[in-house]
């Protein structure tokens, strides 16, 4: 059995008003803690992946604010209190400053993780 904390978790992306902490989990399942402020777009970041989107999937919880969620169907908006699953093939603009926690495949985690930073510089 594994556990954590947002502060046990280590810091794999910062700067621009975002700080993503991710962690492997067990299972082959990774949590993530987001912390965005308002005004943060992951669409440019996200540039050169497939469609230009996340790949992969996150089931979590909206602890805090609002995301727009851009996919090739349309947006749609998630709200704090809400609990969430986000298919392969999204990007996430934050409305307002925004928590949240989610759990997706350690191994397609690790792959956005690795070219956000990339992109991010």
């Amino acid at each position: 059995m594994t556990s954590t904390t947002r502060e046990q978790t280590p810091v794999t992306v910062e700067g621009e008003g975002l700080e993503v902490r991710t962690q492997d989990i067990g299972g082959g399942m990774s949590v993530m803690f987001m912390r965005a402020a308002a005004g943060t777009d992951l669409g440019p970041a996200l540039k050169g992946l497939p469609d230009d989107l996340c790949q992969c999937p996150h089931w979590g919880f909206l602890a805090k604010g609002r995301v727009r969620i851009r996919t090739k169907d349309g947006d749609e908006m998630y709200e704090s209190g809400q609990a969430f699953y986000w298919g392969p093939g999204h990007a996430p603009s934050m409305v307002e400053d925004t928590e949240f926690v989610d759990f997706s495949p350690t191994e397609k985690v690790n792959e956005v993780v690795s070219h956000v930073k990339a992109q991010m510089g």
